[in-house]
């Protein structure tokens, strides 16, 4: 469903209790794609470089789904934060002045993949699957760029037809690391996931990889980005929005970038993401 401002007050008893008036830290939220161990782990570390770098302290709050993330971030219970394109979009039409500052160096010509059950078999291609017709279909969260909007976008320009008719019955498994589960134990016959989840489950030999396998990729879209809120410099000084920049972009160790998976942060921008914001319109997912 679209969010809208009323979101940002309904969703605190998801969120960990934060003043932002009392506040000295710099909290920082993250989209909650995959499982939530992971995410801890990988984000932990990450508030440990930005402190260091900032020189004031950073802390990661997890949360529960991409809605609450952005409300967290709308509420200023955190001012910074790993947005998907889509929950990124939302977010900064939520709060004046938020601005993307960085992104992976992949983000700008990022994909989502199509995989489905062998039993299936279905085979990869560089044409769209019209073959998966009839069958059973999960895409990830809701309002997830790469598992929900893009592949929609992509199924109603391939098919002419919403996923709904397309398929024989349709589904929102939650997060990538789990479609990916899903379809490979045959819950799902076909889903569609970030492509880095599926490639980070073949370099681990990830059992999942032996029974879903990939049928067919979308074409490059714009994606991730970290957003900070436009209101940081008036709390720890001008041109502190710019440090914490230029500390993304800086960060090069490569068990930090390991973690995302990213191979470096280049600068972004607000407009990079006007695909994004063009495509989320077209299907309604935005007010």
């Amino acid at each position: 469903m679209p969010l809208s401002p009323r979101i940002c007050a309904g969703l605190l008893a998801l969120l960990l209790p934060v003043s932002a008036a009392a506040q000295d830290a710099l909290y920082f939220s993250a989209i909650p794609d995959e499982d939530e161990t992971r995410l801890i782990e990988r984000f932990t570390a990450v508030a440990g470089y930005l402190s260091d770098e900032l020189g004031v302290p950073v802390e990661f709050v997890p949360v529960k789904s991409y809605p609450a993330a952005v409300t967290a971030f709308c509420n200023d219970q955190v001012q910074l934060a790993w947005f998907g394109g889509l929950s990124g979009v939302q977010a900064r039409l939520l709060v004046d002045g938020a601005r993307a500052i960085a992104q992976g160096d992949e983000d700008t010509t990022f994909v989502s993949y199509f995989i489905a059950h062998r039993d299936t078999g279905l085979e990869r291609s560089e044409d769209f699957p019209e073959a998966a017709r009839g069958l059973s279909f999960t895409f990830g969260a809701k309002t997830s760029t790469s598992g929900r909007l893009m592949p929609e976008y992509a199924i109603r320009e391939n098919t002419g037809e919403a996923p709904e008719a397309f398929f024989d019955r349709v589904g929102f498994s939650g997060d990538h690391s789990q479609t990916l589960r899903l379809v490979a134990s045959g819950a799902w016959q076909v889903g569609a996931l970030n492509y880095t989840v599926y490639d980070q489950a073949v370099a681990d030999n990830a059992p999942e990889v032996e029974t879903a396998h990939v049928i067919w990729q979308t074409p490059p879209y714009p994606d991730y980005n970290w957003t900070i809120r436009g209101d940081v410099d008036a709390r720890w000084g001008e041109g502190f929005a710019d440090r914490v920049q230029a500390a993304l972009i800086g960060m090069d160790d490569p068990d930090l970038l390991a973690a995302f998976p990213r191979n470096a942060f280049i600068a972004a921008e607000n407009d990079d993401y006007a695909p994004i914001e063009d495509v989320a319109r077209q299907l309604d997912l935005l007010e």
